[in-house]
């Protein structure tokens, strides 16, 4: 099949093309997680720029990666040959599949060169191991023989490692723990994201269930994978009123709950098809401000504590 492809594609694929197959529009799932992660930090005065660049990078190098490698491997699989959504590079012919492949597997590169040059200033080199956990995971979500993506487990690894991993990870290289603030973003985040993930096959039901793609949407069924959406959806807020103990500033948050709500509605609402492609961009707003309101707040509180004094707060109630 793979040869077939190759010598379909018509290789026309513009820059513009490779762009959209990156899927910008969930690259706020690789960026608010650092950024939260950093505000932990903060909290305890011990954010440190250069490694949450890196964090970053290492994110969005990761997040490229996985949707090339979606890219590919959903197109040389026939999955993405009757699809709702962004033009896919392979399933189009706009590119040959070797070329997809490539981008991904470049992105998955840098991933591995930032993450563990962090491990490295982190003085913690057995996130190597983590890194490399994390670009299987991307790698075998639609690839492989067996792709995990396929059984209804996106929605799981999405949680796992871009909210707990890449939340806590960016708390621990600047602060060398993980405080129950880190850990409660992490929570969020990744419920969050894992929103997003969610929203993506609710809209693929019908063609994903068709293609024998199993995601958790197919399994749930349409009415409890809205439900459920709105649960992580709202996820976030409530998250913000627990940590409202640490400093009340935590309660800003909320400021994006009315994009949250929206999503909901329009989810709750039964839109379908294309009418969904507009939520995957407004949680990742939702997001992305709940993760830079709250990093503030924490960066603020902070700085109002322990600025005064020059150092980091002594830790020792780590998670």
């Amino acid at each position: 099949m793979m040869e077939a492809m190759n010598q379909t594609a018509t290789q026309t694929a513009t820059l513009r093309d490779w762009w959209e197959a990156a899927r910008p529009h969930t690259w706020p799932n690789a960026f608010a997680p650092v950024i939260a992660g950093t505000g932990v930090a903060a909290l305890y005065f011990q954010a440190h720029p250069g490694r949450a660049v890196l964090a970053l990078l290492v994110a969005w190098a990761l997040i490229i990666g996985v949707n090339y490698a979606n890219d590919y491997s959903d197109g040389i699989r026939g999955t993405d040959d009757d699809r709702t959504g962004p033009t896919r590079l392979t399933g189009s012919g706009l590119a040959k599949p070797e070329h997809v492949k490539l981008a991904a597997f470049i992105a998955f590169g840098a991933a591995a060169v930032f993450g563990v040059v962090l491990s490295a200033m982190a003085g913690a080199m057995w996130l190597v191991i983590v890194g490399a956990l994390c670009i299987a995971a991307a790698w075998f979500y639609t690839g492989g023989d067996s792709p995990y993506g396929y059984s209804g487990l996106g929605e799981v690894s999405v949680f796992i490692f871009f909210g707990l991993v890449a939340v806590m990870g960016t708390e621990y290289t600047q602060s060398g723990h993980v405080s129950w603030e880190g850990f409660l973003c992490a929570l969020a985040i990744g419920a969050i994201s894992a929103s997003v993930n969610l929203a993506n096959n609710i809209r693929d039901i019908p063609t994903d269930a068709a293609a024998g793609k199993r995601t958790l949407a197919v399994r749930l069924g349409d009415d409890r994978s809205r439900t459920l959406f709105c649960v992580l959806t709202l996820f976030p807020f409530f998250i913000s009123l627990v940590l409202a103990m640490t400093t009340v500033a935590s309660l800003a948050a909320l400021v994006a709950l009315p994009l949250a709500v929206a999503s909901v509605l329009k989810v709750r609402g039964g839109a379908s098809g294309k009418e969904l492609i507009p939520v995957l961009g407004m949680n990742g707003k939702t997001m992305l401000a709940w993760a830079i309101v709250t990093a503030v707040a924490f960066a603020w509180f902070g700085w109002e504590f322990w600025g005064g004094v020059g150092e980091a707060v002594p830790y020792t109630a780590g998670v």
